[in-house]
């Protein structure tokens, strides 16, 4: 996108008037209020009269807490079910709102001089000083939804409770100020700017509002400046993008702030929805976050709203089904609506979501679309578990069936396991690496200590889920023979024809579940021992991955591979590296060549050790 403004890439943007939205305009039918009451049920079931809180079992994605099981009740939801309860309007609610307010803002940090300043912890039952570490976003997402109080119910509070919501909104908002945080960690930057240029209106704090509106033009140059979102094409994140966007086209009122708000709502509604697989319903891949493979009924829900539902996904009575909903105003501009309905003439979509300095590779992502599945990769990428670097989707006679591409360390996703990719259509040609700088679980969180391990068990996975009922995989494989599999309509092939993890030996297996199947390459599997990678001279993954549909499979052959030797350097510890450069040459097709360092590196390194070739082109390079 470099050398356009958001608003010429997205063509023309639907403007709103600035208003804010106020409980009589939450609901505009008998029908939505009844979606929102049935939901507001539910979640008074829930409610712990005595926590003044709401229960739910526990459950984290592994990190942040030092919790492990039992009933817990969260702070956040507590908030956004106290609005909810706010919004239905009915006095006798009001009083339980109210309390759970007081409750939940007791629990932040209100000490200016205190490291976790203005945050909350995520649990009743764990006090900031318990988290390990605490999450500094929760100043971003209860602060919001304090100010959703602020904005329409701070009428009908009682005079202390009002005076602690501002002050509460007061202190998130400082936090967030000082925490900084920059335009790549997206839904954060747009969540946070959000909560201070808001409060700076609500409250007339002109440093909170001045600093609120310089950041929201920071983050439309940086998006401007890159292409897209860091966090990009993520189902989880660009919603939330997409949402905290929306909350600001309701309620600033700076017409210069709502200018930039207004692109930024187009130009996230394109980013969804140029890779949307209405044959599926399904969000298509690469993600650079997300926390489930197979897209939730909710997403559906939240298209159909932002499309006045112009574009239906699922049941009128479902639509509106939620507590939050009726006040976050969705508008996706609707030279957009076809690509949620349209069944796709086969079409690849490849967009630059990093666009880095000239000799650095920039960070592609690469989505085909055909009528029978989508396939869809970014060319560099980690194997973190929020991540889905290399996901496909298909329909089934059973619903929706998935692929996508896994590390495992004892059974759980490895952060430091690198992909590289090459994809043209349903070809991909890819290569898991080493870093020595990042996480095991998370990508920092848990940062490895000299490069060191403990592990039984280290493996690489094509993982198969969804309605799989019918997928064929063989109960033989062998290393050095492409494994077949079939899941009508689609057929493919997944090919490992270089492998190396040190001195162990290697095997291949497949195997299935209930809810998956797999195709397994097994670098270790024995006694816990310690793998350090700053000591292993090689260790790849090297796969070819073709997907197409059954009635168009190939003659059945072994993907011709050829491999050189290519040296190299860290440059700056003139660190003799091993490199290998494969060709893959295609049957009525351009070849593709990937180079990838064998030896573990840090994560920049190990970039620029690696490259790829289509034809005679760079594919890790935009076009320009």
């Amino acid at each position: 996108m470099t050398g356009k403004t958001l608003a010429t890439w997205i063509g023309v943007i639907i403007l709103a008037p600035a208003a804010l939205c106020r409980t009589a305009d939450l609901f505009p039918s008998a029908a939505r209020r009844q979606s929102f009451m049935q939901a507001l049920a539910e979640q008074d079931e829930r409610y712990n009269p005595e926590a003044q809180m709401l229960r739910a079992p526990f459950s984290s994605p592994g990190y942040h807490t030092t919790l492990q099981d039992g009933t817990v009740h969260r702070t956040r939801e507590s908030l956004k079910y106290a609005v909810a309860l706010l919004d239905a309007g009915d006095a006798a609610r009001l009083e339980r709102a109210q309390q759970i307010i007081e409750r939940v803002i007791g629990l932040q940090d209100q000490n200016p001089n205190s490291r976790t300043y203005g945050i909350w912890p995520w649990f009743l039952e764990e006090p900031l000083a318990q988290m390990s570490p605490p999450d500094w976003n929760w100043a971003d997402f209860c602060g919001t939804q304090l100010l959703q109080v602020a904005l329409d119910h701070d009428s009908r509070l009682s005079v202390p409770v009002s005076q602690k919501v501002r002050e509460s909104i007061r202190h998130a908002a400082r936090s967030i100020k000082r925490r900084n945080v920059g335009p790549a960690y997206t839904n954060i930057a747009l969540m946070g700017t959000y909560v201070t240029l808001v409060a700076g209106e609500q409250f007339n704090d002109k440093e909170l509002f001045e600093y609120g509106r310089q950041r929201l033009k920071r983050f439309y140059k940086y998006c401007d400046d890159r292409g897209s979102f860091s966090e990009y094409n993520s189902p989880t994140y660009t919603r939330v993008a997409i949402e905290e966007i929306s909350r600001m086209r309701a309620h600033v009122q700076d017409p210069a702030a709502r200018e930039i708000i207004d692109e930024l709502n187009g130009f996230a509604w394109r980013h969804l929805a140029r890779r949307f697989h209405a044959p599926t319903k399904q969000w298509a891949g690469p993600h650079s976050r997300s926390y489930a493979t197979i897209l939730p009924a909710g997403v559906l829900a939240f298209i159909q709203r932002g499309t006045g539902s112009k574009v239906k996904f699922v049941p009128a009575a479902q639509v509106w089904k939620s507590i939050d909903a009726q006040r976050i105003p969705l508008s996706c501009p609707e030279d957009l609506f076809e690509f949620f309905t349209a069944r796709p003439q086969a079409r690849q979509e490849v967009e630059a979501f990093v666009i880095n300095k000239e000799r650095d590779h920039d960070v592609i992502g690469t989505t085909y679309l055909h009528d029978d599945f989508t396939l869809g990769s970014v060319n560099m990428g980690d194997l973190w578990n929020q991540r889905r670097p290399l996901v496909g989707y298909w329909n089934t006679p059973g619903g929706v069936a998935a692929l996508r591409l896994r590390f495992l360390h004892d059974d759980y996703d490895y952060s430091s396991a690198s992909l590289f990719t090459v994809q043209d259509e349903g070809d991909i040609f890819g290569a898991v690496v080493f870093a020595t700088d990042r996480g095991d679980t998370h990508i920092s969180l848990d940062r490895i200590r000299n490069a060191t391990i403990e592990a039984r068990d280290l493996r690489v996975r094509l993982q198969f889920e969804g309605a799989i009922s019918d997928l064929e995989l063989p109960d033989e494989v062998t290393l050095d023979e492409p494994v077949a599999f079939t899941s009508d309509p689609i057929s493919g092939e997944f090919y490992c024809p270089y492998v190396v993890f040190d001195e162990h030996p290697i095997s291949i297996e497949t195997g299935r579940d209930a809810d998956t199947a797999w195709i397994d390459i097994v670098l270790y599997q024995g006694l816990t021992r310690s793998f350090n990678f700053n000591e292993i001279e090689e260790a790849a993954v090297l796969f070819t991955l073709s997907m197409y549909p059954t009635h168009e499979a190939p003659p059945q052959a072994e993907p011709a591979i050829s491999m050189g030797i290519a040296y190299g350097v860290v440059p700056e510890t003139q660190t003799k590296i091993r490199r290998r450069k494969w060709l893959w040459q295609r049957t009525n097709a351009s070849p593709m060549s990937l180079t990838v360092p064998l030896t573990p590196l840090p994560t920049a390194e190990q970039k620029k050790a690696a490259a790829a070739q289509r034809a005679a082109a760079d594919p890790w390079k935009a076009l320009q």
